[in-house]
Parts: structure tokens; sequence; C-alpha cells
């Protein structure tokens, strides 16, 4: 293993040592970058972000953040040092798969690529392999991008109660008995014991909502796989959902909910843990951040307790229409058992309108004004 197998990078074999001829030749497409003294690597990595600033002293630099499916690390081009390369990775669309040649450098204690050379990766490319840079969702989803992401979920129960442990199950009788609730609605709301059945994923700037092309991922109710669904749904496992949000997610500039830090991306982040799916996008860590994930809620109710703030209440409050004047969430499980998976996907898209609407609202009246937008 070589030194990069350290950081994360090595487990698929993804990054390797360079040869000297390898190293030419990237290099030779490269235009005037040399490497550094020192070890050079390369990798096949998706190009998260390219954001130029400068030095105290004026001299041109980017920073970048590049990842695959093991792990997401950042990155300097030094411009005083390779001033095409500075041009190069800035002209390059975020999201696109590159090849990058670079040496690993230590920087406050983090790891960090002194990056020499980028380029897009070319077609057929030797050593390429698009699933370990994107995922097993890539190809699911390779039609669609999103520069603001709008997204929601509807939950169900994934377990029956008379087939867990006693413990766990004595621990759901615990929770339901004490939230005054019934079993099931405890059972969808909590990860552990709950799965998403629907994602409906929109463009946030777009400008009439109501021509708003709104896709929805699903998995079907059993018996019901191989039907045929509607154009806007697209059925799949729920570890084939996971995998394509997260790819969907790393494409987008902002990520938009309505409580998501609260209920969606949490519930996203332990699913994918369970079906062993990698969380390859940040968007909980910075609870105060409106990038990479803006949620609506944390902007509009900054504290608690002064009455009730769903998205129903916000949008009869702003005079939009609400979804939920056709179902709401308690209804998602048992029409679900019925298997009516139609229904949720089309309440799902509802969803996904009124937090657009509310996005459009915040983002014309509110988030101009916000020093940290």
């Amino acid at each position: 293993m070589n030194e990069v197998g350290q950081f994360g990078w090595g487990g698929r074999a993804i990054l390797c040592a360079m040869s000297s001829q390898t190293e030419h030749e990237f290099l030779s497409r490269l235009g005037d970058a040399r490497p550094a003294p020192g070890r050079t690597c390369t990798a096949f990595a998706n190009l998260r972000e390219a954001r130029p600033g400068r030095t105290r002293d004026g001299k041109p630099y980017v920073d970048i953040v590049v990842s695959d499916q093991s792990a997401s690390l950042s990155g300097k081009i030094w411009g005083s040092d390779h001033p095409r390369i500075v041009s190069q990775a800035t002209e390059i669309e975020p999201g696109t798969a590159v090849k990058v040649l670079f040496e690993v450098r230590s920087y406050r204690g983090s790891v960090q690529l002194t990056v020499l050379g980028i380029r897009p990766v070319e077609t057929n490319e030797d050593g390429y392999d698009a699933t370990a840079v994107y995922g097993k969702g890539a190809s699911l989803v390779a039609d669609l991008g999103f520069r603001t992401l709008v997204f929601d979920i509807e939950t169900v129960p994934a377990v029956e109660m008379r087939s867990l442990p006693p413990t766990v199950g004595k621990a759901l009788a615990t929770a339901v008995e004490r939230g005054d609730n019934d079993e099931g609605k405890i059972m969808s709301l909590s990860p552990m014991f709950g799965k998403i059945v629907s994602l409906a994923v929109g463009e946030g700037e777009i400008d009439d909502v109501g021509d708003q092309e709104v896709t929805v991922l699903a998995v079907a109710p059993e018996g019901r796989e191989r039907d045929s669904f509607p154009s806007f749904m697209r059925v799949m496992s729920e570890a084939e959902l996971l995998a394509c949000f997260w790819e969907l997610a790393s494409g987008a500039k902002v990520v938009v909910t309505y409580n998501g830090r609260g209920f969606d991306v949490p519930f996203l982040i332990m699913r994918s843990l369970i079906h062993g799916v990698p969380a390859t996008v940040d968007l909980v860590s910075s609870p105060f951040s409106l990038r990479p994930h803006l949620d609506l809620y944390n902007v509009l109710v900054p504290r608690r307790g002064l009455g009730p703030s769903s998205l129903d209440v916000m949008c009869w409050a702003l005079g939009m229409p609400s979804p939920k004047d056709v179902m709401d969430g308690s209804m998602v499980a048992p029409t679900y058992a019925r298997g009516d998976i139609e229904a949720i996907a089309t309440y799902n898209i509802g969803d996904i309108q009124a937090t657009t609407r509310l996005y459009q609202h915040v983002r014309d009246k509110l988030l101009p004004f916000r020093n940290d937008w």
C-alpha cells in the first residue's frame, strides 16, 4: 500500500503511485504543470468544488474538494506555481469526473492535497470506474442534475413489532407509551424501525413552480415490483434510492429542505448506514450554516416553542397552497399498506412544490440581506 492508502482512498485501488511513464503521459495533456519534488499520485475523483481566491500578497490559488465513494478531501492549487492549472480547474463544471495529479500534505492536522494537475476524465479512459467514483446510484439518475436540490421523503414501518427481539420490542413499546402514539407512527419516524418508500426531488431555481418537473424515487410495495408506474416515478430498492440521493446531493450547489436537519437527513444517514451506502455529503455538521444544506425551518423558526410551525402552517401563513389538504404524514403508512405508492408519490410531489415556493420567497425576500448567504 502506498502512502495514500493511509488516508482512506486506497481501499478501491483508485489511487496509485505514479510511474514516470504515466506521469509523463498525464502531464503532456496538462500544459505547463510539473510535479513538485517528492512522490506524486493520481486519482479519479468527482470534482465537488473549485473556488478561486488570493493570498494576502495577492497570489492566486484555488481551493478544491474532490471525492469518491470512500472519502472526500480538500486540496489547493497554487497559481504562482501552476497558473494554467488554476484556470483549468475553475473551468471544470462541479460534479465532473476528473483525473487529479497531486501530492499528499498535512495542513493543521488534516490531510490536504497539493494539486499539480487536473483535467476531465476522457471517454473510455483506462482505469476509470464510474461506480467507484460516484457510487451505484449514478447510473440510475445520470439524466438528473440540480443546482438547487429540493427534496422530501416519506417513510413507513419497515418491520413488524412481533418480529423484534424482546428487549428491542420492549424499548419500542416504552417509546409508544411515553409518546402517547401508535406503534406505526413511532416506527415510521424512526430510521431503526422505518424505511423510506418515496423520495421526491426537484429544481428550486425555476421560474414557475407549476411547471416544475419533480422526480420521485420510490420503493414499490410487496407484490408490485413489476407493475408499470407513471413516468415521474422511478421504482427501485431502498438501498438504490439512498445511493441516488447522495449522488444528486453531491452535485448540487445547495440542498433545500423544510426541517431536513430535524428529520429527513438524519433518517437518510441512518438508513444509509444500515444498508452500507456511503453518505457522501455532509449535510448536518454545521447546524447554523446555509450551505450546503439550507433548512428553511431553521431559518424561519430560529426559536422553538412559538406555536405550530409545520410546512402546512407556514404555507397557510404566507398564502401558499399546501399539499396537506389532500394527505398528511399519518396517512402514508396505511396508504402504502394498501399498495398505493402512486398516491404517496403524488403527495410527495406536493411537498416539493410547497417547499420550492417557500424557498423562492425566502431566497428573494430574506436571504439577500443575510451576511452568510
